[in-house]
């Protein structure tokens, strides 16, 4: 199903119902050939996982179109090759209307000093909607898709709309990869370096010269993570950042803070954990858990959400492939191990 002369500069993988799985690729996988047929991308099954491989554009375009299968084939629908055809058909002619409305939207999240602050994709636009939409929506998608950062003009704009009484700016104290060491100073010198991506984002909306005083009379809080603990936040827009280095507990700790009259969005990259002896993300843990709670939304962004220096989109999809080619390569190596131990097993039991 692969061809080796397309040039691959982007893959994603795509989890399956065990279930499903079968239902949604069809009797030997006609219904992803049909896919491939309509798609400039690869399309492989291993076990309960689809991974799709070719240009970004074209990977995002069938992932969609393999959620949309897996959605029919949540509800009880029989999936044949017509049915992957009109799924195609709904797709592209929706996905086309969809980006038309995103990208011709005048009306700006936030402006300051002639800057206007919009979703710039049509990822980023349903993740404004599902924020406008949900009180608590978690935002998965790699560096530069403007998780964060859309996140705070809403946040900004809520408090301007007087529909919260404060803004909360939140995420763990967690190294990325290296030791900072001692650190001098207050107790607010030394976790500053942590926090200072959210005061770079806050500055670009709001005048920097009102920030100390909103910080002072508590309208806007920018605090480690362990502060949230024993908190009820009513009237709040609350932010937590780099969710992906927050463990199962404090995630769970986080979310249980939510009061009323507030709303909560949790953003993080899953290809960027830098917890200790490869402990398990809460992020991670939390979209599996929260998937199908009313009132709360996943968004995924992905490559082609990136709006950050256009060589950004290029280096995640490079580390994408690399990572979905290393996953491949050990899957091998461990099929290998498990054929060459079944035949020393079986070659033991003859001389037997």
């Amino acid at each position: 199903m692969r061809s080796a002369a397309r040039p691959r500069v982007a893959s994603s993988t795509v989890e399956v119902d065990p279930d499903a799985v079968v239902q949604v690729a069809g009797a030997a996988d006609e219904n992803l050939r049909v896919v491939e047929d309509a798609v400039d991308a690869d399309l492989l099954t291993r076990g309960n996982h689809i991974t799709i491989r070719g240009e970004a554009s074209e990977v995002s375009r069938a992932r969609r179109i393999v959620q949309e299968l897996i959605t029919l084939a949540a509800r009880g629908s029989q999936i044949t090759p017509d049915t992957t055809r009109r799924v195609i058909q709904l797709v592209d002619e929706s996905t086309s209307a969809s980006f038309a409305e995103a990208t011709t939207s005048t009306a700006p999240i936030v402006s300051y000093r002639g800057k206007s602050v919009r979703p710039k994709t049509l990822g980023q636009r349903e993740y404004v909607d599902a924020i406008d939409k949900s009180t608590v929506v978690v935002g998965i998608g790699p560096a530069g898709t403007g998780k964060t950062y859309l996140a705070m003009a809403k946040a900004v704009q809520a408090l301007m709309n007087k529909d919260v009484q404060r803004i909360i700016l939140t995420r763990p104290a967690v190294e990325a990869g290296e030791k900072l060491g001692f650190l001098p100073g207050t107790l607010g010198d030394k976790i500053d370096p942590y926090l200072r991506p959210l005061h770079d984002a806050l500055r670009e909306m709001v005048d920097p010269e009102s920030i100390p005083k909103l910080m002072e009379t508590g309208v806007i809080e920018v605090a480690p993570l362990a502060y949230m603990r024993g908190r009820t936040l009513n009237g709040s827009f609350v932010i937590l950042d780099e969710a992906q280095n927050t463990t199962p507990a404090q995630m769970k700790m986080f979310l249980t803070r939510l009061g009323f009259g507030s709303k909560m969005v949790v953003t993080g990259d899953l290809t960027q954990v830098d917890l200790p002896g490869h402990q398990e993300s809460g992020l991670s843990v939390a979209q599996k858990i929260l998937n199908d709670v009313d009132g709360v939304h996943i968004a995924r962004l992905d490559q082609d959400d990136v709006v950050r220096h256009h060589l950004v989109s290029r280096i995640v999809a490079a580390y994408d492939h690399f990572e979905a080619e290393e996953e491949l390569r050990r899957e091998d190596e461990k099929e290998r191990l498990r054929e060459q131990a079944a035949t020393r097993a079986t070659s033991k039991k003859g001389k037997q």
